[in-house]
């Protein structure tokens, strides 16, 4: 089966990845393919980043801003979405270009992970969902190490998730994922990951980000998004949850937003964890660079490198 070249423009939040996928784009023919769980639904787009016309300046992007917010959206229907709108861009002869920072539906993509199937029990997922996020990981530690190793507290739906898999097949889900990654993958990949040297120019990226978004109107797009009664992956967003306390007047608003950069950065963090992990990861250290078009040229130096081997 002849593979996909796929470039993937990877990193933490804040780091300027739609920026080098746009350059990245125009340079090679390419169009943008979204990796990111929350820039896919419509009518907010400031508290996910999602990108604007002028900053695609007419490259293309699929599967970004067209979920509505009361709809939940997974990694298996990702997979099934990406690899179609992958498909149409390489048969037009096009370069597919994967852009975001959900690092599982990447991994996901690339390791062609074929996913349990087993239809979910609505009724074990409401009574997981109702026992404490501590307790669940402690089950899940007991059954599946590999998996509450690599899930985060504050994951409850994927760890709630786990749980379901192993009890209704007796399988885990590292294990399911050990199986199906034995598959090869549809894609030949080039994945670029933005990074700092010093963390602390991250960090204050991060907040000002924060800041940023704070003066577009944020606060605007956190209490409709909070009033939607949405009860789809959106209301897992870092940028709208927070302002509840607010909301509610048992938090100032300097308080809320100190909340939402601490989170913020805690994500970019959990971000870079998690890319680490991947072996095929090429890093570009933004700090070493006078600018943005010698990123640009570094990208494009290790894109063709890739390009020239595969001949």
């Amino acid at each position: 089966m002849e593979k996909i070249p796929l470039l993937i423009i990877g990193g933490p939040t804040a780091s300027g990845k739609t920026g080098l996928a746009v350059a990245l784009a125009k340079r090679f023919e390419g169009e943008i393919v979204s990796a990111d769980s929350m820039q896919i639904y419509k009518d907010i787009s400031i508290g996910t980043a999602r990108a604007s016309e002028d900053e695609l300046d007419g490259v293309p992007i699929h599967l970004s801003g067209f979920l509505p917010l009361d709809e939940t959206y997974s990694a298996a229907r990702y997979v099934e979405d990406a690899g179609r709108a992958i498909a149409d861009i390489h048969s037009r002869g096009k370069l597919p270009i994967l852009c975001g920072g959900t690092g599982l539906y990447i991994s996901s993509l690339i390791d062609n992970i074929k996913f349990s199937g087993t239809e979910p029990d609505q009724n074990l997922r409401a009574q997981l969902m109702e026992t404490p996020a501590e307790q669940l990981m402690e089950k899940l530690r007991s059954v599946d190490p590999e998996s509450a190793e690599r899930l985060n507290i504050s994951d409850k739906k994927r760890i709630a998730r786990a749980l379901e898999v192993y009890m209704q097949t007796g399988v885990t889900i590292t294990e399911h994922n050990r199986l199906s990654k034995l598959a090869p993958s549809n894609y030949d990949v080039c994945y670029i990951c933005l990074n700092f040297e010093d963390r602390e120019l991250l960090y204050g990226r991060c907040d000002s980000r924060v800041d940023a978004m704070l003066a577009a109107g944020l606060l605007d797009e956190a209490r409709f998004v909070l009033r939607s009664g949405g009860r789809g992956t959106v209301m897992q967003a870092i940028g709208y949850k927070e302002f509840l306390p607010y909301f509610d007047g048992t938090q100032t608003l300097c308080e809320a937003v100190e909340i939402l950069k601490r989170d913020t950065r805690r994500y970019a963090k959990r971000q870079l964890t998690w890319l680490r992990r991947d072996e095929r990861v090429q890093w570009i250290y933004i700090d070493r660079f006078g600018s943005f078009d010698e990123i640009t040229a570094e990208a494009e130096r290790i894109f063709t490198k890739k390009e020239e081997a595969l001949k």
